[in-house]
């Protein structure tokens, strides 16, 4: 008895995995969707460093020019929730020829500005305020989750309409999505040109054009597989 149970075990066993097995008529594609925007807000992390051979004096000198600077950053209606710091740090820098110790000191300010019109007044007047490194300037989108569901909507769509290219010869239709594999990535434009407006005039006696923003291209790409009916 326990033979037959075992044998009936084993053979129920192989027809399972004979049915797991089973090749399912399918069609694997790509597809791409790509949406481009314009950016309508830009993130900037900007650094004061000071340095000197008094922790105090490095310190204080730091301090206060970045209060001058949270102050202009008020000044130009930058709303509290935009702008925050980002690190505080004073370090001691020892001179193994000279056997001497300076300091430096640095702290660095992240913006967001909403209103790209007023991008050159406020790179001038951080600079003019005491900072002396912009760490990152990027250009974004305040919308981008809904430009990456279009993104992926389109990449989906592109996959499906190709399928139906390759079996429309066929005389079979592309069924049910059996797998879907997505890969979306999102490029962040940077200025093309100066940081910095320049305040130099042309002979018809308008300021030269420094920076180019360019767009937000969010590209979904897609592998799909379809069940063939």
């Amino acid at each position: 008895m326990k033979k037959v149970v075992l044998f009936l075990t084993i053979m129920f066993m192989t027809m399972s995995y004979a049915q797991e097995t089973k090749q399912i008529p399918q069609i694997n594609v790509n597809g791409e969707g790509k949406v481009k925007v314009a950016p309508d807000q830009v993130c900037i992390s900007a650094t004061v460093e000071t340095k000197g051979n008094n922790a105090k004096d490095v310190k204080k000198q730091n301090d206060e020019k970045i209060d001058a600077v949270l102050k202009f950053i008020k000044k130009m209606n930058v709303p509290t929730a935009d702008f925050k710091t980002k690190q505080v740090a004073l370090n001691p820098q020892y001179d193994y020829e000279k056997k001497k110790t300076s300091y430096n000191a640095t702290q660095t300010v992240e913006i967001i500005l909403k209103d790209l019109s007023k991008y050159d007044e406020l790179m001038e007047g951080l600079v003019q305020q005491g900072i002396n490194r912009i760490d990152r300037v990027s250009f974004e989108t305040s919308k981008l989750a809904l430009i990456e569901t279009e993104a992926r909507k389109l990449a989906i769509k592109d996959a499906k309409l190709k399928a139906e290219d390759y079996v429309s010869v066929l005389g079979q239709k592309v069924g049910k999505a059996y797998t879907i594999s997505d890969n979306t990535q999102v490029y962040r434009p940077q200025p093309m040109y100066a940081a910095m407006k320049s305040m130099a005039m042309d002979s018809a006696g308008a300021s030269n054009e420094t920076l180019a923003i360019g767009e937000i291209e969010v590209v979904a790409n897609v592998s799909v597989s379809f069940i063939l009916d």
